[in-house]
């Protein structure tokens, strides 16, 4: 019987790091300015008003106030139809 692991026995020990992706502040929330209210990869939501996107497409309040959720069906290049959500902040 071997004393030590054979070599590459350590094939499927290891993972990312979580990077903490979702929802921070939901619907009816307050927000200040600057707070990060969506951690996502890509576009599921979209940014409304007074809501600005970051380059990893995190979605943060530019002004505060209160998170809204909203729908709304858009045309796709192909035609198709999709709705999509699209984040606000209604100032108080």
């Amino acid at each position: 019987m071997a004393t030590a692991k054979s070599a590459g026995a350590a094939k499927h020990g290891r993972d990312s790091n979580p990077k903490y992706l979702g929802l921070k502040l939901h619907d009816g929330e307050t927000a200040k300015t600057g707070n990060v209210l969506i951690r996502q990869r890509g576009r599921k939501y979209f940014p409304g008003k007074n809501v600005r996107a970051g380059g990893d497409d995190t979605l943060y309040a530019a002004l505060s106030g209160t998170v809204k959720f909203s729908t709304k069906h858009r045309k796709r290049f192909d035609g198709s139809r999709r709705i999509t959500t699209y984040v606000n902040v209604i100032s108080s």
